[in-house]
């Protein structure tokens, strides 16, 4: 069976509309794109069209490559200080002559929808519910919860181990919580015996960021695999082709439930900036 992540992804950005229409007032996220990376430029619209759909203001403010950090800094203050803003988020990778730390610990945590500021990422190790959770990860637990499938005290194995995805799901799924509670496993580059590993797990979250990396016999019959991966590969006549990390077309055949690349877990986290970003819009109204 295949998870259709884009679905849920509309079906919540249907929520979502309902719920800002009520206000006079719309939510606002303010984007910040240095320099031209392709695949950045592919996920700022579709963050902006995503934005749109629901009635969020998406602001972009766009730099050369070669544009000074401390530029990007005061306009990072700026934008913590305009009431009107309620998400900020820097679109990553950045240029090698800007700093990935400085950025992410500029941006105020209240308005820190990307949930990489070492505050939220705090609480969220503690499993406090004021901060906000990366997007990937919350996307990944929505669509867990909204298919419906169990993960209390089930076996999940994570390939790799980015501060995006797979430290922050481990962390989230694991948290003595409902629909959480999992016995986590997170393999790496340095891990021994992965093949072992990988087909212990009931479910099984792809995210090493190389194509086609999990093969038919890395998977038990009847596991769940969720693809992470996106993956831009240039085909011979020119044409760009985006491959997830699994082997689709042989994995699925064995495993009860899988999420495609494209329209798997990719909607998931755009539809998770979004609530992050209204969940920030919210809290300042009931002030």
């Amino acid at each position: 069976m295949i998870i259709n992540g884009k679905k849920i992804a509309d079906e919540i950005a249907i929520e979502l509309k309902e719920k800002i229409s009520k206000y006079k007032t719309k939510p606002n996220l303010s984007v910040i794109l240095v320099g031209n990376n392709p695949a950045s430029l592919i996920y700022i619209r579709m963050k902006e069209k995503a934005s749109e759909k629901v009635g969020i203001d998406f602001n972009l403010y766009h730099f050369k490559e070669e544009e000074k950090e401390s530029v990007i800094l005061n306009e990072i203050d700026k934008l913590n200080q305009d009431d009107k803003v309620d998400g900020i988020l820097v679109q990553m990778p950045l240029p090698k002559h800007i700093s990935n730390k400085k950025v992410i610990e500029r941006i105020f945590p209240k308005k820190d929808v990307d949930g990489f500021h070492p505050i939220n990422v705090g609480k969220m190790l503690i499993g406090d519910d004021t901060g906000f959770l990366p997007c990937t990860p919350l996307g990944i637990k929505t669509l867990l919860y909204k298919s419906h499938i169990e993960v209390e005290s089930k076996h999940v194995v994570i390939l790799g181990r980015s501060n995006i995805v797979g430290k922050p799901l481990a962390a989230i799924l694991m948290q003595k919580k409902p629909h959480c509670n999992a016995t986590v496993t997170v393999c790496h580059s340095h891990s021994k015996n992965l093949k072992e590993i990988t087909r212990s797990a009931d479910i099984l979250v792809a995210a090493i960021g190389k194509p086609k990396f999990v093969t038919k016999e890395m998977v038990q019959n009847g596991a769940i695999v969720l693809d992470v991966g996106i993956n831009y590969i240039k085909q011979e006549d020119g044409t760009t082709k985006i491959e997830g990390d699994v082997d689709f077309e042989n994995v699925s055949k064995i495993a009860s439930q899988i999420t495609p690349v494209p329209k798997g877990v990719g909607p998931m986290t755009v539809a998770s900036l979004l609530q992050n970003t209204f969940t920030s819009f919210n809290k300042k109204n009931e002030k």
